[in-house]
């Protein structure tokens, strides 16, 4: 299916593929691991034919279909559901050619290859796919320029998923979704006939989707049979493997030194000794895999621990007032309190107030005014200090500015070691520090916001998808700073793996209200399971129940295609002889003609009365035509 042969490809010199190597075998659901930098995205690059390795070879079966989600994504006037269906390109150019085919074999052909590519269940197929990412039946028929660039992001996967090409390359898909989506997209690549090529470092999403691990690490590619965590346990016992034979091999490396040493000199053992020396020389270093340090991500707490509650909700809506209509409303009754020490992981469809009721805590967003007799209203400790993480932040960095630069207006007064020491403290060194944050990845600018957003010891962190731009290994850092951190955490993750080390209790914003959820994550993710094989149960719809099979479909519009050629020639037929009929009044028109030439004349007037009944023997034979080929359609349900 795909073969990397000693691929080798340099960036200003510096190597990122050294004669790596991977198959990846039909039907094989692979997980493309490694530390951010290691040059995944790139690897994808190549495989797409963007850019060419220096060395080595990418095959690709003859006349394989890949799949890639653009980095354009659709924004027109074009519906959601239509933007998937014209994703089959195949499907788009037989329906067309549907339309204007005359010949009765090609037509049967077109819609025997229908058939065959299922085209007749495309919009249910379509309609469940964008259900499954977060679409409502309502949301699928607005234009994709009503959505923003994440739920954009959404139709540009929900496209490509529906195309099914023999291979798809996945980069980070859980990242624009919630929980429910990256559930149903785990459910959906498990069951997916191709084969799956997909960087993550969602390692739930990598245990539950995959079947074989590809691990990135310096230039080379090793593969390995199984989930992520089979993977962290193989990778261990190597390592522990090759630590063992790199202390033999130290053993045996310090023994021969030191024969050398202590009999070079001695000319009956010289040749021994020359002996030990060429065996050293030929001795190769074991090539152990030690995981590299990873950087650390502090988050100091506060001082002093605040009285309970320090946010409280009373009979709170949220929403979004507008001066001339009535305010969008959001959220209604929030009734809830979060106390110092609490851990809670927000639940719930994106698109149900998540982000809204994040900023109700912020204080960026105040209660609506429904009831001036019963107004809401949510009260903070008048000394509380809040960390807030959301992608809009990490978007609203100064690009010109450095990390340096955002440190220095926090710590104006201090030195140029202590502040260079606080981003060092965050993995950014000396060169990440001086780099615009324009120019930093995805992942050091949210090492940048952590620093930033942990500067004044909050009491609180509301955390909106902090994991998203981190690797592995990065999360289980940020995991384990939340755990020693001394405050309030509220967190909103599709990442299950960090809500469950991090979190000890469930609110669930869901239909306009924010409950607990007395359920674990377990439960709420069979819960979505449920839903999904529940909708589509529910699939069947009033039009699609009055289709046949797709064969009896194909069958009925071979036998019926006769009946729409007959009217569509009697059709042609009556356009010429109109035509005519226009040619023989203008020439009866003409001034003079029967003085000038009566015998045209008399000629032309039998010729109108012949082409008149004509016509009308045609129209006669079309209505009769037309009203066959209708009832057969409906006979077969084609409506």
């Amino acid at each position: 299916m795909l073969h990397i042969n000693d691929l080798t490809y340099r960036i200003e010199g510096r190597p990122l593929f050294e004669q790596a190597t991977l198959a990846i075998n039909e039907g094989h659901k692979v997980g493309l691991v490694g530390r951010n930098g290691t040059g995944k995205s790139t690897l994808f690059r190549l495989i797409k034919g963007e850019i060419s390795p220096d060395d080595g070879e990418i095959n690709l079966r003859k006349n394989m279909k890949l799949g890639v989600v653009d980095q354009e994504v659709p924004s027109g006037p074009q519906s959601l559901i239509q933007t998937v269906l014209d994703a089959d390109t195949e499907r788009k150019s037989l329906l067309a050619e549907a339309d204007t085919a005359t010949d009765p074999m090609r037509i049967a052909a077109i819609h025997t290859r229908l058939s065959d590519i299922d085209a007749y269940s495309a919009e249910a197929r379509g309609a469940s796919i964008l259900s499954g990412l977060g679409f409502t039946a309502q949301d699928q028929l607005k234009p994709c320029s009503d959505f923003s660039g994440g739920w954009r992001m959404r139709v540009a996967l929900a496209a490509m998923l529906f195309a099914k090409p023999d291979i798809l390359l996945l980069d980070e898909p859980t990242n624009y979704l919630d929980v429910e989506g990256a559930v149903w997209l785990e459910a959906h690549i498990r069951k997916y006939s191709g084969t799956v090529f997909v960087i993550s470092h969602d390692r739930d999403f990598l245990n539950t989707a995959v079947t074989h691990i590809a691990h990135l690490r310096g230039g080379k590619l090793v593969g390995y049979t199984g989930n992520y965590d089979t993977f962290e346990r193989q990778l261990a016992e190597r390592n522990r493997m090759d630590m063992a034979l790199m202390g033999k091999q130290e053993d045996e490396r310090r023994k021969l030194e030191a024969f050398v040493n202590r009999f070079k000199a001695k000319a009956s053992k010289a040749k021994q000794a020359q002996s030990r020396v060429k065996r050293l020389e030929k001795m190769q270093p074991v090539a152990t895999i030690i995981s590299d340090p990873i950087a650390a991500i502090s988050l100091p707490g506060p001082e002093r621990a605040l009285s309970p509650p320090i946010v409280r909700f009373d009979d709170v809506a949220l929403g979004y007032a507008n001066k001339t209509e009535d305010p969008l409303i959001v959220l209604r009754n929030v009734n809830q309190r979060i106390d110092p020490d609490d851990r809670i992981g927000i639940l719930g469809k994106n698109g149900q107030g998540k982000s809204t009721f994040a900023k109700a805590i912020m204080g960026e967003l105040s209660p609506l005014l429904l009831n001036p007799a019963k107004p809401g209203f949510i009260k903070r400790n008048k000394k509380l200090r809040i960390g807030y993480f959301a992608q809009h932040q990490i978007d609203g960095l100064n690009p010109r500015a450095s990390a340096y630069d955002h440190i220095v207006e926090l710590m104006p007064e201090a030195t140029e070691a202590q502040r260079r020491a606080r981003l060092a403290s965050f993995g950014l060194g000396l060169k990440n520090a001086e780099t615009p944050a324009g120019d930093l990845s995805g992942g050091e600018k949210a090492r940048l916001m952590f620093s930033l957003i942990g500067f004044h010891k909050p009491h609180l962190l509301v955390l909106d998808e902090p994991a998203n731009h981190l690797d592995i290994d990065s999360r289980a850092e940020l995991i384990r700073s939340l755990n020693d951190y001394e405050g309030a955490v509220i967190v909103i993750s599709h990442d299950r793996n960090l809500l469950e080390a991090v979190v000890d209790r469930l609110w669930l914003v869901d239909s306009g209200r924010v409950e607990p959820y007395e359920g674990s994550l377990d439960d709420y993710r069979k819960l979505q399971l449920e839903k999904t094989k529940a909708d589509k149960k529910q699939k069947p719809t009033e039009e699609n129940s009055r289709k046949r099979n797709r064969q009896d479909r194909a069958r009925a519009i071979q036998e019926i295609a006769p009946l729409k050629r007959k009217t569509e020639t009697l059709e042609k037929k009556i356009t010429q002889a109109q035509t005519a009929l226009a040619k023989i009044d203008a020439r009866l028109a003409t001034e003079d003609l029967f003085t000038i030439n009566p015998d045209e004349a008399v000629t032309l007037g039998q010729s109108r009365a012949k082409t008149e009944a004509l016509i009308e023997s045609l129209e006669l034979d079309w209505f009769a035509a037309l009203e066959l080929y209708e009832q057969a359609r409906e006979r077969e349900g084609l409506d």
